[in-house]
Protein backbone atom coordinates (compact mmCIF):
# COMPACT_ATOMS: atom_id res chain seq x y z
CA UNK A 1 0.00 0.00 0.00
CA UNK A 2 1.44 3.35 -0.96
CA UNK A 3 1.69 6.04 1.71
CA UNK A 4 -1.51 8.21 1.97
CA UNK A 5 -1.44 11.21 0.04
CA UNK A 6 -3.81 14.33 1.62
CA UNK A 7 -5.81 14.18 4.66
CA UNK A 8 -7.75 11.25 5.57
CA UNK A 9 -10.47 9.96 8.04
CA UNK A 10 -11.11 6.90 9.65
CA UNK A 11 -15.11 5.83 9.14
CA UNK A 12 -16.27 3.26 12.14
CA UNK A 13 -18.93 1.72 10.95
CA UNK A 14 -21.87 0.67 13.11
CA UNK A 15 -20.29 -0.70 16.11
CA UNK A 16 -23.20 -0.49 18.01
CA UNK A 17 -24.36 -2.48 21.18
CA UNK A 18 -27.24 -4.25 18.74
CA UNK A 19 -24.72 -5.85 16.94
CA UNK A 20 -22.33 -6.45 19.89
CA UNK A 21 -25.35 -7.75 22.32
CA UNK A 22 -27.69 -10.58 22.24
CA UNK A 23 -30.09 -9.36 19.74
CA UNK A 24 -31.67 -11.09 16.38
CA UNK A 25 -28.98 -9.22 14.70
CA UNK A 26 -26.10 -9.99 17.03
CA UNK A 27 -22.59 -10.32 15.49
CA UNK A 28 -20.35 -13.11 17.13
CA UNK A 29 -16.99 -11.83 14.79
CA UNK A 30 -17.80 -8.27 16.22
CA UNK A 31 -15.81 -9.14 19.57
CA UNK A 32 -13.01 -10.42 17.67
CA UNK A 33 -11.98 -7.60 15.49
CA UNK A 34 -12.81 -5.40 17.85
CA UNK A 35 -9.63 -4.82 19.68
CA UNK A 36 -8.18 -3.80 15.96
CA UNK A 37 -10.71 -1.19 15.77
CA UNK A 38 -10.21 0.06 19.25
CA UNK A 39 -6.73 -0.02 18.49
CA UNK A 40 -7.18 2.60 15.30
CA UNK A 41 -9.43 4.67 17.42
CA UNK A 42 -7.36 4.97 20.35
CA UNK A 43 -4.13 6.37 18.24
CA UNK A 44 -6.94 8.01 15.87
CA UNK A 45 -9.69 9.37 17.54
CA UNK A 46 -9.86 12.67 16.30
CA UNK A 47 -9.65 10.99 12.89
CA UNK A 48 -12.35 8.61 13.42
CA UNK A 49 -16.32 9.20 12.44
CA UNK A 50 -18.78 6.28 14.41
CA UNK A 51 -22.12 5.51 12.01
CA UNK A 52 -24.59 4.34 14.03
CA UNK A 53 -27.43 2.42 12.33
CA UNK A 54 -30.92 3.94 14.01
CA UNK A 55 -34.35 1.98 13.68
CA UNK A 56 -37.52 3.70 13.35
CA UNK A 57 -39.98 3.71 16.33
CA UNK A 58 -42.27 1.22 14.66
CA UNK A 59 -43.27 0.12 11.34
CA UNK A 60 -45.79 2.62 10.43
CA UNK A 61 -42.33 5.38 10.49
CA UNK A 62 -40.35 3.49 7.99
CA UNK A 63 -40.61 4.29 3.92
CA UNK A 64 -41.31 2.33 1.20
CA UNK A 65 -39.33 -1.25 1.36
CA UNK A 66 -38.07 -0.50 4.96
CA UNK A 67 -41.76 -1.18 6.03
CA UNK A 68 -41.67 -4.38 4.60
CA UNK A 69 -37.84 -4.55 6.12
CA UNK A 70 -39.09 -3.44 9.62
CA UNK A 71 -42.06 -6.17 8.99
CA UNK A 72 -39.39 -8.79 9.24
CA UNK A 73 -37.19 -7.18 12.32
CA UNK A 74 -40.02 -5.74 14.51
CA UNK A 75 -38.24 -6.57 17.26
CA UNK A 76 -35.21 -4.05 16.85
CA UNK A 77 -37.83 -1.30 16.12
CA UNK A 78 -37.99 0.89 19.17
CA UNK A 79 -41.18 -0.29 20.18
CA UNK A 80 -39.42 -3.19 21.36
CA UNK A 81 -35.90 -2.59 21.36
CA UNK A 82 -34.34 -0.42 24.23
CA UNK A 83 -32.61 2.71 22.91
CA UNK A 84 -29.39 2.10 24.34
CA UNK A 85 -28.83 -0.53 22.14
CA UNK A 86 -28.37 2.02 19.75
CA UNK A 87 -25.36 3.70 21.03
CA UNK A 88 -21.66 2.82 20.45
CA UNK A 89 -20.21 -0.21 22.10
CA UNK A 90 -18.79 1.33 25.41
CA UNK A 91 -15.25 0.22 24.52
CA UNK A 92 -15.40 3.06 21.60
CA UNK A 93 -17.31 5.36 22.86
CA UNK A 94 -15.67 6.56 25.57
CA UNK A 95 -13.53 8.40 22.64
CA UNK A 96 -16.23 10.55 21.87
CA UNK A 97 -15.02 13.56 21.56
CA UNK A 98 -12.63 14.10 19.92
CA UNK A 99 -14.38 10.92 17.71
CA UNK A 100 -17.85 11.89 16.05
CA UNK A 101 -20.70 10.07 15.70
CA UNK A 102 -23.14 10.19 12.07
CA UNK A 103 -26.82 8.52 12.57
CA UNK A 104 -28.14 7.33 9.54
CA UNK A 105 -31.32 5.56 8.64
CA UNK A 106 -30.07 3.46 5.78
CA UNK A 107 -26.93 0.79 4.96
CA UNK A 108 -25.19 4.09 3.05
CA UNK A 109 -23.77 6.88 5.67
CA UNK A 110 -23.49 8.93 2.29
CA UNK A 111 -27.56 9.14 1.22
CA UNK A 112 -28.11 12.84 2.77
CA UNK A 113 -24.81 14.39 2.06
CA UNK A 114 -23.59 15.04 5.35
CA UNK A 115 -20.99 13.21 5.68
CA UNK A 116 -19.34 13.87 2.09
CA UNK A 117 -19.72 17.52 2.71
CA UNK A 118 -17.84 17.30 6.45
CA UNK A 119 -15.06 15.07 4.72
CA UNK A 120 -15.52 18.01 1.48
CA UNK A 121 -14.43 20.84 3.83
CA UNK A 122 -11.50 19.46 5.97
CA UNK A 123 -9.70 18.19 2.47
CA UNK A 124 -9.85 14.65 2.86
CA UNK A 125 -8.80 12.43 0.34
CA UNK A 126 -9.01 8.92 1.93
CA UNK A 127 -11.32 7.24 4.07
CA UNK A 128 -9.98 4.13 6.13
CA UNK A 129 -13.07 1.85 7.11
CA UNK A 130 -13.93 -0.07 9.78
CA UNK A 131 -16.35 -2.09 11.66
CA UNK A 132 -19.66 -4.39 10.50
CA UNK A 133 -21.02 -6.03 8.50
CA UNK A 134 -19.00 -6.35 5.50
CA UNK A 135 -21.63 -7.51 3.16
CA UNK A 136 -24.27 -4.83 4.30
CA UNK A 137 -23.44 -1.62 5.56
CA UNK A 138 -19.83 -1.76 5.44
CA UNK A 139 -19.79 -2.30 1.83
CA UNK A 140 -22.82 0.46 1.29
CA UNK A 141 -19.89 2.61 3.11
CA UNK A 142 -17.13 1.16 0.91
CA UNK A 143 -18.91 1.80 -2.61
CA UNK A 144 -20.16 5.26 -1.76
CA UNK A 145 -17.28 6.48 -0.94
CA UNK A 146 -15.70 4.57 -4.36
CA UNK A 147 -18.19 6.78 -6.35
CA UNK A 148 -17.38 9.99 -4.38
CA UNK A 149 -14.10 9.53 -5.74
CA UNK A 150 -12.25 8.88 -1.78
CA UNK A 151 -9.61 6.45 -2.04
CA UNK A 152 -10.50 3.68 0.29
CA UNK A 153 -9.06 1.67 2.42
CA UNK A 154 -10.55 -1.25 4.25
CA UNK A 155 -8.69 -2.88 7.28
CA UNK A 156 -9.74 -6.78 6.47
CA UNK A 157 -8.72 -7.77 10.07
CA UNK A 158 -11.32 -4.85 11.50
CA UNK A 159 -14.65 -5.85 9.95
CA UNK A 160 -17.39 -8.33 10.75
CA UNK A 161 -20.40 -10.32 9.68
CA UNK A 162 -22.77 -12.05 11.19
CA UNK A 163 -22.30 -14.49 7.92
CA UNK A 164 -18.73 -15.94 7.15
CA UNK A 165 -19.47 -16.46 3.01
CA UNK A 166 -20.33 -13.37 1.96
CA UNK A 167 -18.18 -11.48 4.69
CA UNK A 168 -15.37 -13.83 2.69
CA UNK A 169 -17.36 -13.07 -0.26
CA UNK A 170 -17.56 -9.30 -0.14
CA UNK A 171 -13.80 -8.83 0.61
CA UNK A 172 -13.18 -10.83 -2.83
CA UNK A 173 -15.09 -8.38 -4.46
CA UNK A 174 -14.05 -5.56 -2.80
CA UNK A 175 -10.44 -6.79 -3.26
CA UNK A 176 -10.90 -7.88 -6.83
CA UNK A 177 -13.56 -5.26 -8.79
CA UNK A 178 -12.66 -2.46 -6.90
CA UNK A 179 -8.48 -3.06 -6.74
CA UNK A 180 -7.69 0.39 -8.42
CA UNK A 181 -9.45 2.91 -6.01
CA UNK A 182 -9.64 0.62 -2.87
CA UNK A 183 -7.04 -1.33 -0.59
CA UNK A 184 -7.52 -4.23 1.44
CA UNK A 185 -4.93 -4.76 4.03
CA UNK A 186 -4.53 -5.48 7.58
CA UNK A 187 -4.55 -3.67 10.74
CA UNK A 188 -0.97 -3.52 11.86
CA UNK A 189 0.15 -2.63 8.37
CA UNK A 190 -2.10 0.52 8.32
CA UNK A 191 -1.18 1.87 11.59
CA UNK A 192 2.97 1.23 10.75
CA UNK A 193 2.43 3.26 7.72
CA UNK A 194 0.77 5.95 10.16
CA UNK A 195 3.39 6.43 12.69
Amino acid sequence: MDALAGDWRHICVDMQRMFAEDTPWHVPWMSVVSPQVIEVVERHAERTIFTRFLTPRNIGEAPGMWRTYYEKWREMTLDHLPPEMLEIVPSLARFCPPALVLDKATYSPWMDGRLHEHLRKTGVATVVITGGETDVCLLATALGAIDLGYRVIVLKDAVCSGVDETHDASLKLLGDRFSVQLDLVRTEEFLSLMQ
